[in-house]
């Protein structure tokens, strides 16, 4: 697996590149010297979460850890005036 390191300039000048870098592993995207993104291809995304598609996804067992409480909502009515 080879790993690719290039400038978010380079990448801006030539996507396709690092495209085709990642099918030969991850392509690291450096800003002023940090790296800040990865790209991956396909595959090896897949493998790394485990899902194979966004119904594998969507169908996730553990969405009970997933707290979420939305806020409660006040709407009001107002007589019109039909004249």
């Amino acid at each position: 697996m080879a790993i690719t390191i290039i400038s978010t300039r380079e990448l801006d000048q030539d996507v396709s590149s690092a495209k085709t870098a990642s099918k030969n592993g991850p392509v690291f995207i450096t800003d002023r010297g940090k790296t800040t993104h990865v790209l991956l291809n396909i595959e090896e995304y897949q493998d790394l979460t485990g899902r194979r598609s966004i119904a594998d996804a969507l169908a996730m067992t553990d969405v009970a850890d997933i707290e979420f409480e939305p806020p409660r909502v006040s709407i009001k009515s107002h007589p019109t005036d039909s004249t």
